[in-house]
């Protein structure tokens, strides 16, 4: 397995030669710094952590510090563990977007947009009771009934209500690299890939 950290940048299209549309999510893949190799024998599983974005020395603990030293570069803001990784590379050795080329297939690991609180209507999908009328007051938008009051007198475990929605960690499978840009670390992945704009991703072939 291949991998890399990167950073959303935005969403544009381009166009194959053939004049078909392909909507891209554009993403500052690296570069990556290896800060740590781990092995079968001194770890019980073979693995490279990657560090990502550079980080303020007085913003890091001393650990950090130390840790960030073996690999003879800046603290960093974002590490991430590679389990299996398929390119051999060592302590202090950079991996950028020169691992993906063209055509390549990635899955994509990212953090959806947090919406806060929610009702029923937006969280599940809920349609309401349609158009009110005389009397009706403002239960269009509620949930409903919640249970059977004769059988089991309480609210049963999975329940769609109203509740915190978002902020889910979401892995999306098949992406295709459309185009990479080596020059300024800028990979282009068909589609939409979740999170904000600056938030962190994760690339694995």
């Amino acid at each position: 397995m291949k991998g890399i950290i990167g950073k959303k940048i935005g969403m544009t299209s381009i166009f194959d030669p053939s004049g078909k549309q392909t909507a891209c999510t554009i993403i500052e893949a690296g570069p990556c710094v290896v800060t740590q190799v781990k092995t079968t024998e001194s770890d019980g599983y073979n693995a490279l952590s990657l560090s990502f974005g550079d980080k303020k020395e007085k913003h890091s603990t001393k650990s950090e510090i130390n840790h960030y030293a073996k690999a003879q570069t800046a603290p960093k803001k974002f590490t991430r563990e590679f389990r299996n990784y398929s390119i051999e590379k060592n302590i202090g050795e950079t991996i950028t977007v020169d691992i993906f080329a063209e055509g390549d297939s990635v899955e994509v690991v990212g953090t959806t947009k947090g919406k806060g609180f929610q009702g029923v209507v937006k969280r599940h999908g809920f349609h309401g009771v349609g158009q009110q009328s005389h009397g009706q007051h403002d239960r269009s938008r509620a949930p409903g009934s919640l249970g059977n009051s004769s059988d089991a007198a309480r609210v049963m475990k999975g329940m769609k209500m109203a509740g915190r929605m978002g902020s889910d960690r979401v892995k999306l499978k098949g992406l295709k690299v459309v185009k990479i840009f080596a020059e300024k670390n800028y990979i282009l992945v068909s589609g939409s890939v979740p999170g904000y704009n600056g938030s962190i991703v994760f690339i694995q072939k």
